[in-house]
């Protein structure tokens, strides 16, 4: 049996900050202490959550983690035992503790190294597997073996197994696992069997005795991320950046090692009076007086109105004979008579001066509803809460609290009223039960949104589902979208949009065209394939953009109808060939050799902007130019207003006609063009082709 120890040492990867921290540890704590604590927690009590009582923050780390280290090892052995029995593995609760991880996860790879052993497979664990698996693989294989090996006896009898030592029948392979404890590694330690390889964490490099571990200075191999303006500094497993300059006075420098001006208004650290607004600037901040004077005041540097003593300021302000006396906010003149001081003035004998009640109905000289207390020549004020005295006007002030503590009143707003404050929310907030902060209103609570609504903090979101848009009027509203009148929206649908809400729909024109599968398109009906035609057994049916014709060519004398009829795309051809009788003269000097009847349907060209290409008329170029041969191509009837041409290019050995459309023609429209190709020769017309092509222009463009 397999005692539970220890199969890999599990070293917590820490940050650089508590990397250090470990590594001053207090000398008077003993590491080892701390681990034997939480391995006796784990032991007794097999619970690691437990509060741990030691003072040292680094010991209580040491314990919690040799607590679970022992925990591990002791769900480990359990796993081991149940390995032994048959479907041991399988008895295990189907649940995601880690005690059932644990037990389940040794248990599986002791099985997995009993099978090995049964196979006659070899006992090192496959790389595949993680290191503590194979550990306990190796084990149980390895333990596997030595049952299989036991020496018989001279009569054949397999050795007494309660003849075995009991020392050896305990023994426990993983004891030989070399990174047992850390092993010879100064951090890390792997054991692979033929030999212990050492490695190191995260800003540390293997030393060249492949076991001491020692720092790397990123700043000398370059591997650091410093900026421009900044040193790098280096530091135990790792660097920082540090600012080459300070940020100089106003400023302060962000974690991310930029200067950002200090808001001396906004933190409150200016030193502004109540009267004054703080107005921060770039690097400082400025003083602005709240209130202006009136005339015969001044204001002084700290933003109070003091009087002007006109009678100092101005020369000889009374007549000669009288004193001048001044005022709040002017000055008086008076009769040269005894001069009583402040709060003083003459009797009605004006022989004495006596005080002045200036606390006397009606007036008021502290303030409204403060309590005014006269003196000897003056008087003081007593003023209520949320006032002070202010000793240069000698009156009660109001407290602004708003000014004197910004930002720690209210959340929001803060307004100064009459002796107190009171506070408010910004729009989308509400005021919270203490009065002072502020919680965000849900909004789409009230269905304030036609369709779709997403609270933001502070406000609310509407928008809207496809093929609707947000209305620019209100916000809230969602409009639908006429894609149909979009710039794009006359390419939309060949022929005619119809908006419909949230989408839109094409149609066709109500006969002769169907919906295309796209659609989109619109699609000609031929009416002379499907059949669905009026044509009499005598007319011959000719298919033209949205409709049909029943149109019936019947050859002039002396011709003949061929007997082939060409129908191509949009053209059917009728062609009347001449049969001369033998005695008639006249009918074989006619140079006119062939009559073509052909039917064009073209649709209105939605952009005109240069001619169209309609109709080819084909011929073999002559082979003897020298005797004067060619061909003419000509239009001689049906050009309503010049819509046509004809020009005349080479091909491959072919001389080709060409009748073009030069100018729009907006449909419905029929016309019937009367195309002539002479052969000439020697200057004479030797024979004659005419074409009579019959045009449909439809009334619609696709």
């Amino acid at each position: 049996m397999v005692s539970g120890h220890s199969f890999v040492s599990r070293t917590p990867l820490c940050s650089l900050d508590q990397k250090n921290r470990a590594v001053a540890l207090n000398a008077d704590i003993s590491m080892e202490a701390c681990c034997t604590e939480g391995n006796q927690m784990a032991n007794q009590h097999r619970d690691c959550s437990l509060p741990y009582t030691s003072e040292s923050k680094e010991c209580r780390m040491v314990q919690e983690q040799c607590c679970h280290n022992q925990l591990e090892e002791l769900h480990c052995a359990t796993g081991i035992n149940l390995a032994s029995e048959p479907d041991g593995c399988a008895t295990l609760p189907n649940n995601s503790s880690l005690e059932t991880v644990f037990i389940k996860r040794c248990c599986h790879c002791c099985v997995l190294g009993r099978a090995a052993q049964a196979r006659g497979q070899t006992c090192e664990p496959n790389l595949m597997i993680s290191y503590q698996c194979g550990l306990v693989f190796r084990a149980c294989c390895v333990k596997g073996q030595e049952s299989s090996d036991f020496p018989r006896s001279d009569g054949g009898d397999p050795q007494d197994p309660a003849k075995i030592p009991d020392d050896e029948e305990q023994e426990d392979p993983y004891l030989n696992d070399r990174c047992r404890g850390g092993g010879p590694c100064k951090q890390q330690c792997r054991d692979t069997g033929d030999e212990v390889v050492c490695s190191c964490f995260v800003g540390y490099q293997l030393q060249s005795d492949g076991v001491s571990c020692e720092d790397i200075n990123e700043c000398i191999t370059g591997s650091h991320n410093c900026r421009l303006g900044e040193s790098c500094i280096n530091t135990v497993g790792s660097f920082r950046c540090q600012r080459d300059s300070s940020c100089g006075t106003g400023y302060e420098l962000t974690e991310d090692n930029n200067c950002k001006d200090i808001d001396e208004c906004e933190s409150g650290i200016h030193n502004c009076p109540p009267d004054f607004i703080c107005q921060n600037t770039l690097g400082s901040f400025r003083c602005r007086p709240k209130l202006q004077c009136k005339s015969g005041f001044i204001q002084d540097a700290l933003g109070n109105c003091i009087d002007i003593n006109e009678c100092l300021s101005i020369s000889a302000p009374c007549p000669v004979g009288q004193t001048c006396i001044n005022t709040e906010g002017s000055y008086t003149c008076q009769k040269n008579v005894p001069n009583c001081g402040r709060g003083y003035h003459l009797n009605e004998e004006g022989t004495r001066c006596v005080d002045v009640d200036e606390c006397s109905p009606p007036a008021e000289p502290c303030g409204k509803g403060h309590n005014c207390l006269n003196s000897p020549g003056s008087f003081r004020c007593e003023c209520k809460a949320g006032y002070y005295f202010d000793g240069i006007s000698r009156t009660c002030v109001d407290i602004n609290e708003c000014q004197r503590y910004p930002g720690r009143l209210c959340g929001h707003k803060c307004e100064n009223t009459p002796g107190s404050y009171h506070c408010s929310c910004s729009a989308g907030f509400r005021l919270s039960v203490d009065g002072r902060s502020c919680e965000d209103v849900n909004e789409c609570l009230n269905s304030p949104c036609s369709q779709e609504c997403a609270n933001v903090y502070g406000s609310y979101q509407c928008y809207c589902r496809r093929g609707y848009q947000l209305s620019d009027v209100d916000g809230v509203t969602c409009e639908d979208i006429d894609e149909c009148a979009l710039p794009t929206g006359g390419h939309i649908c060949s022929y005619r949009c119809i908006n419909i809400p949230g989408s839109f729909q094409c149609s066709c024109p109500s006969s002769g065209y169907r919906l295309a599968p796209n659609g989109r398109n619109c699609q000609d009906i031929d009416e002379c394939v499907t059949g669905i035609h009026n044509c009499s057994i005598n007319e011959t049916c000719f298919n033209i953009q949205g409709s049909f014709r029943c149109l019936s060519f019947e050859c002039p004398e002396n011709y003949r109808r061929s007997a082939d009829t060409f129908r191509q795309e949009k053209t059917d051809t009728v062609r009347c060939i001449k049969s001369c009788r033998p005695t008639d003269e006249a009918c074989v000097r006619d140079p006119v050799h062939t009559i073509s009847h052909t039917v064009i349907s073209l649709p209105t060209f939605r952009e005109f902007s240069r001619p169209e290409e309609i109709i080819f008329l084909r011929a073999v170029t002559p082979l003897y130019p020298a005797n004067q041969a060619d061909i003419i191509f000509d239009i001689t009837e049906g050009n309503l207003r010049d819509s046509f041409d004809i020009i005349k290019r080479y091909e491959d050995s072919m001389t080709v006609g060409v009748v073009r459309q030069v100018r729009p023609i907006v449909g419905p429209f029929y016309a019937v063009l009367r195309l002539e190709m002479n052969y000439v020769l020697g200057g004479v017309i030797s024979h004659r082709n005419v074409v009579n092509v019959h045009i449909f222009v439809s009334e619609f463009w696709f």
